[in-house]
């Protein structure tokens, strides 16, 4: 009977135990991801992007956290994309294996990395977001993926005709004809798809150079050669970091192209970074002009004002003031879903339309995806150096400083 009282006693009190709801862990702590490359000849980009997810999380942790998850802080888990393909895979592998309570991420800051790691975030649910510009990454089918920059291909479809109209508004005259000097990386092809298949004859433009390298580049001298007995009214040049930009302006310069003599654009995060002062001065890069997915425009000043003092940067580039942007998207993703559930975050990025927040830090005022997950309403920003700063010159009613053309 001792034995059958024991018995009853212990079930009873394993019963009772389990009855009693579980006590809850208040979650102190939601990791965010950023993979790019911080070493290598795009690692001062990755740099960049640091520094701006870097403050707009401690900002973030400063006002509060995540409210919605108790006040639990956001933590910056980085991890350097390096100089490859492969090198980049294998940080998106290292880490979904290594930290498996990522609730989104965002990189990797060159298109072939980024479509890259995405194969990679996307078996894993990880959502994604980037500022790459390569219409592949959102043309796969993924669920995940979130491209928070208009399209290489929408970005190449509006270059033209408002490089043209800055050209005749500037100098009464319209170009007749462009030229291309191109790396094969995964942005520049897509950006020049859209022109040769039919942009540049649409508009009556005759393609008077049409070059591609592999970069890095280590002598520019034939490409500007042809440059130089081609001549064409303007220039679409688009190495995809700062050393290859700098060999190529220089060469420009040589051969007695540089300063404008041809009105030269180019595309991406480097094309505003102090790097490229520190490398050619102020002279040479004088009228230099880049697209972009963002820059700093009206409205952004106390963000730059803050970068500045925090990091002892001589200004605030693309690759930073989207990565904080990025930040306070994810923020707004879980708070919308009350959870850091990936597939919550997730379907709260599907949904989402801001119009505040991280919205009014972007050149369209709103931030809402299709259902491939591109941005949607996203206008085409262009900076330009003038007097050794990258300024905002389009769109015209976020533009710090007027758009120069120089007369030929």
């Amino acid at each position: 009977m001792k034995r059958t009282f024991l018995s009853l006693a212990i079930v009873f009190s394993t019963l009772l135990i389990a009855s009693q709801p579980l006590a809850v862990v208040a979650q102190t702590e939601v990791k965010v991801a950023l993979i790019a490359p911080m070493s290598g000849a795009w690692g001062r980009q990755g740099q960049l992007m640091q520094l701006g997810a870097e403050q707009a999380i401690a900002k973030i942790n400063a006002e509060g956290g995540i409210k919605v998850l108790g006040g639990a802080k956001m933590r910056l888990v980085v991890v350097d994309a390096g100089d490859s393909i492969e090198k980049a895979r294998n940080a998106a592998q290292r880490l979904v294996s290594q930290e498996t309570d990522i609730v989104a991420g965002t990189g990797a800051w060159l298109s072939s990395f980024t479509l890259a790691v995405t194969e990679v975030t996307e078996r894993a649910e990880i959502p994604w977001l980037t500022l790459s510009y390569s219409d592949q990454i959102t043309a796969r089918g993924f669920k995940y993926i979130f491209q928070m920059s208009p399209s290489a291909g929408k970005q190449a479809r509006e270059a033209l005709p408002t490089l043209l109209e800055l050209a005749q508004s500037q100098t009464g005259k319209r170009p007749t004809s462009v030229g291309i000097i191109q790396d094969n990386t995964a942005l520049a092809v897509s950006f020049t798809k859209q022109m040769r298949e039919g942009g540049i004859q649409t508009l009556n433009l005759k393609l008077a150079v049409d070059e591609t390298f592999t970069p890095p580049l280590t002598d520019a001298t034939t490409l500007i050669q042809r440059l130089r007995t081609n001549r064409p009214d303007f220039l679409v040049l688009l190495p995809s970091n700062v050393p290859d930009t700098k060999l190529l302006i220089e060469k420009m310069s040589e051969f007695g192209l540089g300063k404008g003599r041809i009105p030269t654009v180019s595309s991406g995060g480097q094309t505003g970074a102090p790097e490229l002062l520190n490398a050619l001065g102020k002279d040479a890069l004088e009228g230099f002009m880049g697209i972009v997915a963002n820059f700093p425009a009206k409205g952004t000043e106390e963000i730059v004002s803050e970068f500045k003092r925090r990091s002892k940067e001589p200004w605030m580039t693309q690759d930073s003031l989207m990565a904080y942007v990025d930040m306070y998207v994810i923020k707004a993703a879980i708070d919308a879903a009350g959870s850091a559930d990936r597939k919550k975050v997730a379907e709260a990025l599907r949904k989402m339309d801001l119009r505040d927040g991280p919205a009014k830090l972007t050149p369209g005022g709103r931030i809402r995806f299709d259902e491939a997950g591109r941005l949607i309403d996203s206008p085409l920003v262009i900076l330009q150096w003038q007097a050794g700063v990258p300024v905002t010159v389009f769109p015209k009613n976020s533009a710090t400083f007027n758009p120069i053309w120089p007369k030929q």
